[in-house]
């Protein structure tokens, strides 16, 4: 089987203490990474691909080999693997570039694959964002907050970020159903919002865009654009959907991965 097709996935927040069993959300992108091997050409993690990630200059967190061995794998295999950075996944400072092969990046990717013109996302930071959050933004891209956050021993930063506090399997689940509340409540208003920055998008090269891919709401859709030409396209995720998008051939199409 020739390698023709380009895939995107976003929103696996591998490690989210929220998640139990850990190592199952983990074997499941696994399987479904090695599924795709025959006809990946392409690769894009479209964010929050891991629930928390700092890197320090000699020591990264652990876990998430099985996964990563398979990144490695697929890159040494020619896949071209693009990592964007997320508002979880916001630190990444070189560690999968040098190690996996692995292209990073933090903020949209304009870019023309197989003939198609795309504008790929995270989506976090994409339109009218609100004063608190283009705050944080900016702190956590800062240089120097970066390496204040650094000085400080992982042993206090670790279970700060990633909410260690979840210590029982009940905390675990209420904590799960929370997020999907607070998901199911900013869908519709974050959609539209990314909706109308893909219509009002216009490329600086005057080609018009085909295809707006987005993550970060955990909502699954692929559909035309109302006001434009181009088509809008939402990753959901890999706590509860192992949803992704394929292109080849000139189709855009998205699945959901069965693992059993």
């Amino acid at each position: 089987m020739s390698r023709n097709a380009t895939y995107f996935i976003s929103d696996l927040h591998l490690g989210a203490r929220f998640m139990e069993g850990s190592h199952y959300y983990e074997r499941r992108v696994v399987a479904w990474l090695e599924s795709i091997r025959p006809d990946c050409k392409r690769l894009y993690l479209v964010g929050d691909v891991l629930d928390y990630w700092y890197e320090y200059r000699y020591v990264v967190p652990k876990g998430h080999v099985r996964f990563f061995g398979k990144l490695a794998q697929m890159a040494d295999d020619g896949v071209e693997i693009t990592w964007l950075a997320g508002n979880h996944d916001v630190w990444l400072f070189g560690y999968f570039e040098k190690e996996l092969g692995i292209k990073l990046h933090d903020g949209p990717i304009v870019t023309d694959i197989d003939g198609a013109r795309f504008y790929i996302d995270h989506g976090d930071g994409t339109g009218k964002v609100k004063p608190a959050m283009r705050f944080i933004r900016a702190l956590f891209r800062n240089r120097l907050a970066q390496l204040l956050y650094g000085a400080v021993h992982p042993r206090w930063t670790v279970p700060l970020a990633t909410g260690l506090s979840f210590g029982s399997r009940n905390n675990h689940k209420r904590e799960a159903e929370r997020l999907k509340e607070r998901l199911a409540a900013r869908i519709g208003e974050h959609k539209q919002k990314l909706i109308d920055f893909a219509d009002a998008y216009r490329d600086p090269s005057g080609r018009p865009i085909d295809y707006f891919i987005f993550g970060h709401l955990h909502a699954l859709t692929l559909e035309p654009l109302p006001n434009a030409p181009g088509r809008f396209a939402l990753l959901g995720d890999w706590i509860g959907l192992c949803s992704y998008a394929r292109y080849a051939d000139g189709k855009m199409e998205i699945g959901r991965f069965n693992y059993s």
